[in-house]
């Protein structure tokens, strides 16, 4: 495949996006191919070093806000009969909730897993002020042992925040990129069409 047929079969699969769109991302992947031919390379072997054609156009849409992937995906192809604006109308009340539940959803998990997040860093900030206060109030206790008793606690809560807080960030980590993947998961239902 030579440049200009890369590039056409690029805009060709990214016609549901709008035009400033395709034409910017042509333009980055024109300049990739131009820059490796001047770095040496052969024009068929400059695309082909670019990478397969389908996996670039998933990721170039993947890229793309959810609400222009939906729009691109609804928009129509050519202007609405009567009979299919009649039908759009008489249809609103029952793809709209379901529009509107589909991303309450979507909205609902994301919070979900911030708010899991968020729980998480304030139990280990709970556990460390704990046992910070709880060394400090040491100086209070009413006999040695008491006191003894408490620092250990103390101590013990410290030390948990402490290695909880890696355990948590990692987990913090994972459950972000769970969220990406999900994200993914949602865009990739509006341009499975076009790839494929």
């Amino acid at each position: 495949m030579n440049k200009s047929e890369f590039l056409l079969s690029l805009t060709d699969k990214l016609d549901p996006l709008p035009q400033h769109e395709i034409e910017k991302t042509r333009g980055f992947y024109a300049e990739m191919i131009d820059d490796r031919i001047e770095d040496g390379m052969s024009e068929t072997e400059a695309v082909a070093a670019i990478g397969d054609i389908d996996t670039i156009i998933q990721d170039t849409l993947l890229e793309q806000p959810l609400p222009a992937l939906m729009k691109a995906k609804i928009q129509p192809k050519s202007s609405l009969k009567i009979w299919e604006i009649v039908l759009i109308v008489l249809g609103f009340p029952v793809w709209f909730p379901l529009l509107a539940a589909f991303f309450v959803v979507i909205l609902s998990v994301y919070l979900s897993v911030w708010a899991v997040i968020i729980s998480l860093y304030a139990t280990v900030a709970a556990f460390v002020l704990g046992g910070l206060a709880g060394i400090f109030s040491i100086f209070f206790a009413p006999s040695f042992v008491y006191g003894l008793f408490v620092l250990g606690l103390s101590l013990a809560c410290l030390g948990i925040g402490v290695l909880s807080f890696f355990g948590v960030t990692k987990l913090s980590h994972w459950l972000i990129l769970l969220t990406r993947k999900f994200l993914r998961f949602v865009k990739s239902l509006f341009i499975k069409k076009e790839v494929l």
